[in-house]
């Protein structure tokens, strides 16, 4: 069965744009997953086509109109999926996340524009809202794309090796380990003798030193997250020997 993907959006000719290269497009050839785009000014009001309004209270810029949004979100067929709203209020997006979405049914994304949504959209349809970081972007479409991109190579079949998606940054809480290739010396700088050693124990300690310390140095959130979880399944253990 199809990952089905639909977009609602202000600029469909955004789409499918990087979803439709490499290993994605490919995936989408083979009918793996689906997407498609609904334009949001069809549903707009008047002549004009109008969706969005000052907000009340007044303040700069508009605010995309609650009749115009649900009209083009209740066009389309659920089917279980998951309402997206693209907004830096959001919660953050995270690898889990993708891996959550990536064994559901697909996705809905709503991508925002001016001064965002009316929040009675997103409130009475259960829409959940979701950051790609602390940063603001012109619209939705670029965040949308991320999310989809990260959520789709997932699927089975996709990314063709699955053993380097569970090696990858954030699947096991830490950033993933430095990697080399050919030629084995280059600028003077040799490839590390441990990778050459044919010894798979000691490599898999070096990657997961390296990991621990670029985590450390550049991520303490995380390596703070990673060590707690260390000392809950630490505990864990302890409480099963007892």
């Amino acid at each position: 069965m199809a990952f089905d993907v639909s977009i609602i959006t202000l600029f469909p000719e955004a789409f499918p744009g990087l979803l439709d290269v490499s290993i994605l497009g490919r995936a989408r050839g083979e009918g793996r997953w689906s997407l498609d785009v609904t334009d949001l000014r069809a549903f707009g009001i008047g002549k004009h086509r109008k969706v969005d309004d000052p907000p009340a209270g007044g303040g700069a810029g508009l605010v995309m109109r609650p009749d115009v949004a649900v009209a083009a979100l209740d066009s389309l067929d659920r089917r279980g999926r998951p309402l997206i709203y693209l907004s830096p209020r959001g919660k953050p997006f995270t690898q889990a996340m993708a891996q959550e979405f990536a064994a559901g049914p697909g996705l809905i994304c709503f991508c925002g524009r001016f001064e965002g949504l009316d929040q009675r959209v997103i409130d009475r349809r259960g829409m959940i809202e979701v950051s790609l970081g602390d940063f603001v972007l012109a619209g939705g479409e670029a965040a949308a794309q991320a999310i989809i991109e990260s959520t789709v190579r997932l699927l089975p079949g996709v990314a063709g090796n699955e053993t380097s998606l569970e090696e990858e940054s954030f699947s096991d809480g830490l950033l993933e380990y430095p990697q080399y290739t050919l030629p084995r010396m280059w600028e003077n700088e040799p490839t590390p003798e441990v990778l050459l050693s044919g010894d798979h124990k000691k490599i898999a300690e070096w990657r997961l030193n390296r990991s621990k310390l670029l985590t450390e140095a550049r991520r303490p959130d995380l390596w703070a997250a990673y060590l707690n979880g260390q000392e809950i399944r630490a505990s864990e253990t302890d409480d099963e020997h007892d």
